[in-house]
C-alpha cells in the first residue's frame, strides 16, 4: 500500500532498533518477556548505534519496557541529548512462555524440535504459556502505528527485540506472517519505515 504524505496523513519515519547484547544473548538463553541487563559489549552496541544515528534528527524515542532495550534507549538519548524515552508495551518481545529462561543447550535436549524452529526463525512455532504469532504480531503492529499517529512528520526511534523486527520486516515485505526468517537480527541492527494510519511500508531509499 503506497504511503500518503500530505496533510493529516503525513508520513512519520520510525526507525526500528534491535537491544544491546546481553549475557543470556551470549549464552543462548531465551529471554522473552524476562529482565536482563545489558552486558558490557551491548552497551558498547548501543554507544555505536547512538554514534550512528547522531544525523538523524530524531524528535523522540521510544522503548520496549523491558531493561535490554529501555537502557539502550537511554544510552542513545543521553548521546543526542534527546528526552527520556517513552516506554510503550507493543515493543516487547515475544512471550515465549514456558521455555523462557531455559538454555537452548537444554531446549535441544527437551524440546529438539521446537528448538530447530526457534534457530530457523519460524514464527509458527508455539509455546506453552506464551503469545501466539496472531496475537504477538498484531500488537507490535498497533504499537508502530500508534508511535507513527503522534509523531507525524517527524523522525523517531523505537528500540525493541529481534522477533519484533521480524514482524516488521515480513509485514514491509509483503510476506506471509508466518513465512521463515532464516537471519536473525544483530543486536543494534535498524529497520526505517514510514508510517501512516493506512500503512507501515519501507522507508524510500
Amino acid at each position: 500500500m503506497a504511503s500518503l504524505h500530505a496533510g493529516t496523513h503525513e508520513a512519520a519515519h520510525v526507525c526500528v532498533a534491535r537491544h544491546g547484547e546481553t549475557d543470556w544473548n551470549r549464552l543462548g538463553i531465551l529471554q522473552g518477556w524476562f529482565d536482563v541487563p545489558l552486558n558490557t559489549l551491548g552497551r558498547q552496541q548501543a554507544q555505536a548505534l547512538a554514534t550512528s544515528l547522531t544525523a538523524a534528527g530524531f524528535a523522540a524515542l521510544w522503548t520496549s519496557p523491558l531493561a535490554r532495550a529501555a537502557e539502550t534507549a537511554q544510552i542513545v538519548a543521553s548521546h543526542l541529548a534527546l528526552p527520556a524515552p517513552r516506554a510503550h508495551e507493543g515493543l516487547r518481545e515475544r512471550n515465549f512462555g514456558a521455555i523462557q529462561g531455559i538454555p537452548k543447550s537444554e531446549l535441544a535436549e527437551l524440546n529438539p524440535v521446537l528448538l530447530e524452529q526457534i534457530l530457523r526463525r519460524n514464527p509458527a512455532a508455539e509455546f506453552v504459556g506464551g503469545e501466539s504469532m496472531d496475537d504477538f504480531a498484531e500488537r507490535v503492529l498497533d504499537a508502530i502505528t500508534a508511535i507513527g499517529a503522534e509523531h507525524r512528520g517527524q523522525k523517531v526511534l523505537a528500540v525493541t527485540h529481534g522477533w519484533v523486527l521480524d514482524v516488521v520486516t515480513r509485514h514491509i515485505l509483503g510476506l506471509e506472517r508466518r513465512a521463515v526468517m532464516h537471519v536473525k537480527p544483530q543486536n543494534g541492527e535498524v529497520l526505517w519505515v514510514e508510517v501512516t494510519p493506512k500503512a507501515i511500508t519501507a522507508q524510500p531509499g
